[in-house]
């Protein structure tokens, strides 16, 4: 096996399985066959993997896709997305992008199905004057750039779930915010109530698996108090690996401290 080749590959394995975990097994080291499980609103898939001595440089990886609830014409649109993914980068690792086509594929048949059951509020029909109102003051970080990829961190201070939802709207009426790969979000309300002191707390991924997550624990471990804070993710293509995370950190704590929110 060409030694670069052998390197590339041992570098994207070590990096899936930090990225995605126990959703990751290694089928067979000798035949270097993996298997990713990909569960998005309810619905899950796995992409079986194997990678050739000519992986990446001269081919793409060999796959399979197990999704028994998903039709023929859906599983052929799917395919045929994959290897769009691979010509657009051909000769680099490709196996992350095309579990997060996966990700985005599952994500949009969810989307087309509460449009189809009209159970998805229409943003259209919101009052944007209500939304002025109650939108709390945002502050937006600096930009950390990283092969390609951008990530940035936007904050405020929030009181309530309406905020929060305002919060996400206004960022989202920004182009480039909306455009954003992922925006992974992460908020802490503390609510007085004659029992005492609750609180309220909730993070999304919006597909950058356990970003969220880790965003909601650095909240915790800096005993944040009704605070904000949503991280804007473009993709530059270049698969970062673990590395992503800590730029995740690194754009949460910063701009939470430039918003003035961050205890001491």
């Amino acid at each position: 096996m060409d030694t670069d080749n052998l390197t590339k590959q041992a570098e994207e394995v070590e990096a899936l399985s930090s990225i995605y975990g126990d959703d990751w097994t290694t089928e067979s080291d000798i035949t270097k066959s993996y298997c990713i499980r990909i569960e998005e609103n309810k619905k899950e898939a796995l992409l079986y993997v194997t990678m050739p001595p000519e992986y990446p440089t001269l081919s793409p990886p060999k796959y399979e896709l197990s999704a028994p609830w998903m039709d023929r014409k859906a599983k052929e649109n799917l395919h045929n997305s994959l290897d769009e993914v691979y010509l657009e980068n051909i000769g680099e690792t490709v196996v992350y992008q095309w579990v997060e086509k996966v990700r985005e594929v599952l994500q949009s048949m969810k989307s087309l199905a509460n449009e189809k059951q009209n159970t998805a509020p229409v943003i259209e029909s919101l009052d944007m004057s209500q939304l002025e109102i109650n939108c709390p003051e945002l502050t937006h970080g600096e930009v950390i750039a990283d092969r390609k990829s951008s990530f940035q961190g936007h904050a405020a201070e929030v009181h309530s779930i309406e905020e929060v939802n305002a919060a996400i709207m206004k960022l989202k009426q920004n182009k480039k915010v909306l455009n954003a790969t992922h925006n992974m979000y992460a908020y802490r309300i503390e609510k007085k109530t004659d029992k005492g002191t609750t609180m309220l707390q909730d993070c999304n991924d919006d597909g950058e698996a356990h970003a969220g997550g880790r965003m909601l624990h650095l909240l915790q471990i800096l005993d944040q108090k009704n605070t904000f804070v949503m991280v804007s993710r473009w993709y530059g293509g270049i698969q970062l690996g673990p590395d992503r995370f800590r730029h995740i950190n690194n754009a949460t704590r910063q701009v939470i401290q430039q918003a003035g929110l961050l205890k001491k």
